[in-house]
């Protein structure tokens, strides 16, 4: 959980809040037919008179909800776009960045300049809020694409531990804006730590990442996972 993601829980969880009304549900022995009716609740926590529900309350109470919560990204589909399932509770986003230099930022203990790397293909999955990372090489991938440990502290496996970028995330997205935010969420968090299944690459990753500054990243320090495949993912 990100620094931002604890201090609105706290203040969720500090702010008091009052019972304003109750909403009632009845139905028949057998469950066929269904009412809902609505009870007031006053200062003093008495509940009212019951009230039948209406359309226009559902569907004020629809509108609410969905102006809050709505994340579903809309337009052009970005030619790095691998999938996308926008279903509310099924929600998954997967796409590829080429081998690229990015810039990088490292915490002070790690003894690693702040600047720009050069990294190997980069796969991003995005599910249930949750992100995962994984490593390829060649330029474009395809089904068959092995996957590989991300060569990055904060990853253990392919589980991204997102730190401390303060980002808000766009309430009405485009594709291309739900995948910066994500990307900015990685590339902006301080790197600060190897991940709990240790070094991701074949030799020591601060000395790895410390050649890709004015090399192309040596793929040959790339560990696979357990020969796992793109279309694995893309499900």
């Amino acid at each position: 959980m990100t620094d931002m993601e604890t201090n609105r829980l706290t203040r969720q969880i500090n702010t008091i809040m009052h019972a304003r009304a109750a909403l009632i549900a009845y139905s028949t022995d057998c469950g066929e037919n269904y009412f809902l009716e609505l009870r007031r609740i006053n200062e003093e926590g008495e509940m009212g008179e019951g009230r039948p529900v209406t359309t226009d309350f559902i569907n004020e109470l629809i509108r609410g909800y969905s102006e809050r919560h709505n994340g579903t990204p809309h337009g052009r589909i970005p030619p790095n776009l691998l999938w996308s399932d926008t279903r509310k509770g099924c929600e998954k986003y997967v796409w590829y960045n080429p081998p690229r230099k990015r810039m990088m930022f490292f915490k002070e203990s790690l003894n690693i300049e702040d600047a720009e790397y050069n990294m190997p293909g980069i796969i991003y999955e995005i599910k249930e809020e949750r992100m995962n990372i994984y490593a390829y090489i060649d330029r474009e991938p395809t089904p068959e694409t092995e996957l590989y440990a991300a060569p990055f502290f904060n990853v253990s496996g392919a589980s991204v531990c997102l730190g401390n970028a303060k980002l808000v995330k766009p309430t009405e997205p485009s594709y291309g804006k739900l995948m910066e935010y994500w990307e900015k969420k990685f590339w902006l968090t301080e790197f600060s730590h190897l991940g709990s299944m240790g070094n991701p690459t074949k030799s020591n990753l601060v000395l790895v990442t410390k050649a890709a500054k004015d090399a192309p990243f040596n793929t040959e320090e790339l560990k696979p996972l357990q020969n796992l495949k793109l279309k694995d993912i893309l499900r």
